[in-house]
């Protein structure tokens, strides 16, 4: 293992998943706190039915990562096992979870696929094509979403207030990045690896920049032996990775669906996926690991049109039902790395 290796994983510690869950707890405490009425808990009374969404909402969670450990899998041409892909899925999975959403884990997962036995350069070609699969979702299903919902109804723009403003500047950051990302990327993979991977190094030479070269450099080879890759794919390909990417963050913003059906009757469950779709946007920009904080706050403020109660209570009655999102969506993957990651360093790397 290389010493950025080595002082890249440092990074990492069970412990760093205190923070994540002190702040989304205390963001979640503070609005129920702020807006309690005792009556809010009628509303999450436990029947079969309830019980039967929930579990939906659990099988829809289990569906996005089974979606990432097929994809991986197929990205790898069967090099990585079931066992392996499950593995590097929960470890990346609990890197992004105690990182801020900005960062991500792609950088660790570079590390996670390679010290499964592939090479340093087909690891990084596997990470980069995941990344560019990924964008490639939000880019595309972003404007279909507006397309088909409308810019009005989407962000609510009905209201004109700071929170629904704040939220479409939010979202347009987000998909800005990730629209610059994919084109950037695009462009190294299908048109110029080599002329994009020069670009790099000299825009990373200059003196401000030049404490991030070697990353640079890393990426433009990434890209020139991902270009290489991908120039060997058939049609089959190509179609298996975008399903398998579909089905996992499409299963993913579904969760919400069924824990909204658990306790009250949904009216449109396509504008619920849409918003879902923007709320995962604006996660990219914030600043806190996993987004806590925010994304617990702006589920409550985005999503609370969809919970039919009396007004009094609706901010309160939609910052639990956030709670029991990440209970199902984040908690786990802090808790199931928690156990893994530790395990993982010392078989691979020992004491």
């Amino acid at each position: 293992m290389s010493q950025d290796q080595r002082n890249l994983l440092k990074k990492i510690k069970p412990r760093d998943m205190i923070y994540p869950i002190i702040i989304g707890l205390g963001v979640v405490g503070y609005m129920i706190y702020r807006d309690f009425d005792p009556e809010l808990f009628s509303y999450f009374s436990f029947s079969a039915e309830t019980f039967l969404w929930l579990f939906a909402a659990v099988v829809f969670m289990a569906g996005r990562d089974i979606g990432y450990i097929i994809r991986i899998k197929i990205l790898s041409e069967g090099a990585l096992t079931w066992m392996q892909a499950f593995r590097v899925i929960m470890l990346w999975e609990f890197t992004s979870a105690v990182t801020p959403s900005a960062v991500g884990g792609t950088s660790f997962a570079v590390i996670y696929v390679h010290k499964e036995g592939i090479s340093v350069g087909k690891s990084s070609a596997i990470v980069l094509l995941t990344s560019f699969f990924d964008e490639l979702y939000f880019i595309v299903m972003f404007p279909l979403m507006i397309a088909i919902i409308g810019f009005d109804t989407l962000f609510d723009t009905a209201t004109h207030d700071a929170i629904t403003t704040g939220i479409f500047a939010i979202a347009l950051t987000g998909y800005s990045l990730k629209l610059a990302y994919l084109v950037v990327v695009s462009y190294g993979l299908f048109v110029n690896p080599q002329g994009l991977r020069w670009l790099l190094l000299k825009i990373f030479r200059i003196k401000p920049l030049r404490r991030w070269y070697a990353g640079a450099v890393r990426t433009g080879d990434d890209i020139v032996t991902s270009s290489y890759e991908l120039r060997k794919k058939n049609v089959a390909f190509w179609f298996k990775t975008i399903a398998s990417t579909f089905l996992s963050w499409s299963s993913r913003y579904l969760v919400v669906n069924a824990i909204l059906l658990a306790f009250f009757s949904v009216g449109d469950h396509l504008l619920l996926f849409a918003r879902q779709l923007v709320m995962w946007i604006m996660m990219l920009v914030m600043p806190t690991p996993g987004g806590s904080g925010f994304a617990e706050y702006f589920f409550k403020e985005y999503l609370s049109d969809f919970i039919p109660v009396e007004p009094a209570i609706k901010l309160g009655v939609a910052a639990m039902i956030a709670l029991i999102w990440r209970l199902i969506t984040y908690y786990p993957y802090l808790a199931i790395g928690a156990i893994i990651f530790p395990r993982w360093l010392k078989r691979k790397f020992g004491e």
